[in-house]
């Protein structure tokens, strides 16, 4: 208490220095934060910075991915020489285990987006200076990186073999460039469809589902039409279901672009209509990258 007449106590807050210091450092800004986004999205995509079990799945399937690849090049190498054996062609090995690379894409596309909304971190992000298209681009360009290394690691060992078993260098290299061509817009494609259907949910389990059942319904239904129409004899109707299958659309962009045989059951449309390729995977991808923007302009901050 104050004595009557005195004036009254001076009262107000108090700053304690408890020791902590003030960043002094540069500001990296909006650049810097995409860029380290899509560096963790892809050491999330092959199970690094997360528990032990994360990563058995991911390196269980580059394993095998990488299996047929060795094998192929053991058998060339131990074969007598004279005799006709090949390596697994580059442009169909992908084709060849599209099984292997569904399951990697519906067990990283859920992972890369629906845990973001379950735990609700997406408001962290956007606090930042970081848009919701930084946002989709990083995460796009992630697992896009990542199926495409899953991807292209068997073709460097059957290109490796090729050059030890003395096969001719420049063919090789030509059709391993054109591989990667085809590696590249299938990985951008997966990628872009993956996400979009793992971005509706934010749990992972549904979006595994999801993911896999669009593959196979995708597979299979054209695959019977393709089917189908072939007994038909209507081979053109056939060439142009590939166009709703990830894994002829992207080989019917090789074959349009470089030619050669096609890794399908069939070979894409020549000349002026096969640019049809190209452009449905170029509109995919496009559509699928803003279905995801319109997505996170309603969720991002819920």
């Amino acid at each position: 208490m104050t004595a009557q007449g005195d004036a009254p106590a001076q009262r107000g807050g108090v700053i304690h220095d408890i020791g902590y210091r003030r960043y002094e450092g540069a500001r990296l800004g909006r650049g810097a934060a995409v860029r380290a986004l899509f560096s963790h999205s892809v050491r999330a995509a092959y199970g690094f910075g997360r528990p032990g079990r994360a990563k058995i799945l991911p390196f269980a399937l580059v394993l095998i991915m990488l299996v047929p690849a060795a094998v192929s090049v053991a058998v060339v190498t131990l074969v007598p020489e004279g005799t006709p054996v090949e390596l697994i062609p580059y442009s169909r090995y992908a084709f060849f285990l599209q099984a292997v690379v569904a399951i990697y894409l519906a067990a990283q596309a859920p992972q890369a987006v629906s845990r973001d909304q379950r735990f609700r971190v997406l408001p962290l992000y956007f606090s930042r200076p970081i848009l919701r298209t930084d946002y989709v681009l990083a995460k796009f360009a992630a697992l896009g990186a990542a199926l495409f290394g899953l991807m292209v690691a068997p073709l460097l060992v059957l290109y490796g073999g090729a050059l030890l078993t003395d096969h001719p260098a420049g063919r090789h290299t030509r059709d391993l460039l054109e591989a990667l061509v085809s590696v590249a817009v299938l990985a951008a494609v997966l990628a872009a469809v993956g996400l979009v259907i793992a971005a509706f949910t934010p749990r992972r389990g549904f979006g595994v589902a999801a993911v896999i059942a669009v593959y196979l319904l995708s597979y299979a239904a054209v695959n019977v039409v393709q089917g189908f129409t072939m007994s038909q004899g209507d081979e053109g109707a056939a060439r142009w279901a590939a166009l709703f299958t990830p894994f002829q659309l992207a080989d019917g962009v090789r074959v349009w672009l470089f030619g050669g045989e096609p890794a399908g059951p069939v070979a894409p449309a020549a000349g002026l209509a096969g640019a049809v390729f190209p452009l449905v995977a170029l509109a995919l991808v496009l559509g699928c990258l803003g279905l995801m923007v319109l997505r996170y302009r309603r969720v991002g901050l819920a």
